[in-house]
């Protein structure tokens, strides 16, 4: 198996230790959720959660690099076995892509409301990021297939804004066949879509892509109730995600752009609806005062202003698929 050096030093001591305070916090979380369930699910969905999208927009690998659950999957993931098969990645891209769809929803009449259905969630995918990890090389398995968050980490990553190498991979050995962020950074997007033209639309990425806005007003145009509202709660997320992929789709077939040039429109377009929708909650959880909320947009028009300008300069124009063998 060909192996390529990405790096000629070891990851930072601070990486290290990062990696290990996030499977820790991951720990005092699972507690936190038990004992202390409505502080805690404050904290998390209130103050955490929503920086997530802007930390990706500068570069994913902030996360990727301490994330608890690709620790968890790169302890057992193994070096000696060969790449998984195309078809089985793709799979599992689909996958990651069905468990987004499904959890994210679930917030409204489940996790915004329920620290023990939360942990117990939560120790499920950690434990599956380990077992994962047995089977299949390195984190291809789990962080770089499975992983709910993957498609998202792709989206917004595709014109990072700072440079940071990855710190678990200072070698790479070509574990995932295509679309690995670790390796190929912002071309990961389009390397997952499999189509050239206006087929990409019909890739299981290229799908999320165009349903990601109106999945996002959907969710947020949702109350939250109890169990008794699952079917309510899928019904109109489903639907506001069923018409963004529609009018997309007839949008991207009238006009036809270049992909390097939708991806990233469509990208900022969905971190700019998460904002807008989540900037009052997150001012209030921050204690920011009546202009928070304000701020807050003002922010993120500047960070996805940046992002597009980033965007529009690359010159990364690839959109081959490769393998392992090339």
């Amino acid at each position: 198996m060909p192996t390529i050096v990405l790096s000629r030093t070891p990851p930072h001591r601070l990486w290290s230790v990062a990696q290990f305070l996030g499977v820790a916090l991951t720990g005092v979380l699972l507690v936190g959720l038990v004992r202390w369930p409505a502080p805690t699910l404050h904290i998390l969905w209130d103050m955490v959660i929503p920086i997530l999208p802007a930390v990706f927009l500068l570069n994913p690998m902030l996360w990727r690099n301490v994330c608890p659950l690709g620790t968890l999957n790169d302890w057992t993931g193994r070096r000696n076995l060969r790449p998984m098969p195309l078809g089985v990645l793709v799979a599992a891209w689909v996958v990651g892509v069905v468990l987004l769809g499904v959890l994210v929803p679930a917030r409204r009449f489940l996790f915004n409301q329920d620290g023990l259905a939360l942990a117990v969630t939560i120790a499920i995918v950690g434990a599956l990021a380990l077992l994962v990890g047995f089977r299949s090389p390195r984190r291809s398995g789990f962080c770089n297939a499975l992983c709910p968050v993957l498609p998202v980490e792709k989206l917004y990553g595709q014109a990072p804004l700072v440079r940071v190498p990855s710190a678990r991979c200072t070698t790479c050995d070509l574990c995932t066949r295509a679309g690995c962020i670790d390796l190929v950074g912002g071309k990961s997007a389009r390397q997952s879509l499999r189509r050239r033209g206006q087929q990409w639309l019909v890739s299981p990425f290229g799908v999320l892509v165009a349903a990601f806005p109106g999945f996002i007003i959907g969710y947020f145009t949702v109350e939250n109730g109890g169990l008794a509202a699952a079917a309510g709660v899928y019904l109109h997320v489903g639907a506001w995600a069923l018409g963004s992929l529609v009018a997309v789709t007839v949008l991207m077939n009238a006009i036809r752009p270049r992909v390097a040039v939708a991806l990233p429109v469509l990208g900022a377009l969905s971190a700019g609806l998460y904002y807008w929708y989540a900037a009052p909650g997150l001012a209030s959880a921050y204690g920011t005062g009546p202009l928070g909320a304000t701020v807050v947009r003002v922010l993120a028009a500047g960070l996805l202003t940046a992002w597009l300008w980033k965007a529009s300069r690359s010159r990364t124009q690839d959109h081959a698929f490769p393998t392992a063998a090339r």
